[in-house]
């Protein structure tokens, strides 16, 4: 836990114990303040008798916190915790407590501490521990589900401006005025040479945009969306590089209807066409294709000579989306000068 988590946390716990110790002890602070002497449920007690119980139980429960963190981790909302796990740290909480109020019994009777020895007190005894395990047990858990939700918001915060900027700056990288250049070339070649293909371009180039500005505030889509882009897309760059660029597809069946984020496949092409030489010289040969959970984009290792850069967003920022979505993360790897990215495939 961060620091300032960590007092938080520590001002809670204190907080919780004082009170819980207060209240277990209300009916002996209101016998020990009745003048009246018509309450004989606790007698010959007094005042330090009460005040020893009470930082005993304040005490306790200290302990009993610490021990709920050390061994669940209730306070660091990292990691799931199940119904079993909370079961299991009310059955220790119980019998810590019930150990520790016989401990202070012993040093009470052999060490002279001051206690209540009064009969009804030894009768509530089993009564308050059951409550101190309840009562430790449920703030922990309201504690992880508050700090869990906490840390849900701030990555569901993360993945809205990761999406965003990712969206941001594919857009910009489809409108820069270099696209837009080569793209009103393309156009006015076709349409020069083929109204109909010059159409099919414009429906392409339609896709891609719409792809591009649309909504996807779920952070996830169908692998078949994304290849449906992805097809556009690649449509538009082997109209520009012709036969230069070659496109090796192979996608299971399956594969189509599990999940990646929104233009996750179409940055890795982006990327691979960026950053390597497509010439008659040196042609560019980018495999995509699924191999059970995964899905691999290829190509060999050409660098440009003109250095040219990819997107801002790069491998970092998919890789920091996969963690956030589904903590798992890329594999990139350089072998035998192929250049190859693995991204994990989600069940939907």
């Amino acid at each position: 836990m961060k620091l300032s988590e960590t007092k938080k946390y520590l001002i809670t716990v204190n907080s919780i114990s004082r009170m819980v110790a207060f209240i277990t002890h209300f009916p002996e602070i209101i016998s020990l303040t009745d003048t009246s002497g018509d309450v004989t449920l606790f007698r010959e007690m007094n005042l330090t008798d009460v005040v020893v119980e009470i930082l005993f139980t304040y005490v306790s429960l200290l302990i009993l916190y610490f021990i709920n963190e050390r061994l669940f981790h209730f306070a660091r909302g990292t990691k799931e915790i199940r119904w079993e796990s909370v079961l299991l740290s009310f059955i220790i909480t119980w019998i810590a407590s019930s150990l520790m109020g016989k401990g202070f019994v012993y040093v009470h009777h052999h060490m002279g501490i001051p206690a209540i020895d009064a009969t009804m007190h030894h009768y509530l005894h089993p009564l308050r521990d059951f409550l101190v395990s309840v009562m430790v047990t449920g703030s922990s858990d309201l504690m992880y589900l508050n700090r869990k939700s906490g840390r849900i918001q701030v990555e569901n915060q993360q993945l809205r401006a990761e999406n965003i900027e990712n969206q941001y700056e594919a857009l910009k990288s489809q409108l820069n005025p270099h696209m837009l250049f080569n793209s009103l070339n393309t156009l006015s070649a076709l349409i020069r040479e083929s109204q109909d293909k010059a159409q099919q371009y414009l429906q392409e180039l339609s896709k891609v945009l719409r792809y591009t500005l649309q909504d996807n505030s779920t952070h996830t889509v169908f692998l078949s969306e994304e290849m449906d882009f992805v097809n556009s897309y690649s449509y538009l760059l082997k109209m520009r590089y012709e036969d230069n660029l070659e496109f090796d597809i192979d996608i299971s069946p399956e594969a189509l209807h599990k999940k990646v984020p929104p233009m996750s496949v179409q940055m890795l092409v982006e990327n691979a066409v960026k950053h390597n030489e497509i010439s008659n010289r040196k042609p560019l040969k980018i495999s995509i294709r699924t191999d059970g959970d995964t899905l691999s984009v290829s190509n060999p290792m050409q660098p440009r000579m003109s250095g040219e850069t990819g997107l801002k967003i790069g491998l970092d920022n998919l890789s920091r989306r996969f963690r956030l979505l589904f903590h798992k993360d890329i594999v990139i790897k350089t072998e035998l000068g192929v250049f190859t990215v693995t991204i994990p495939l989600i069940d939907a």
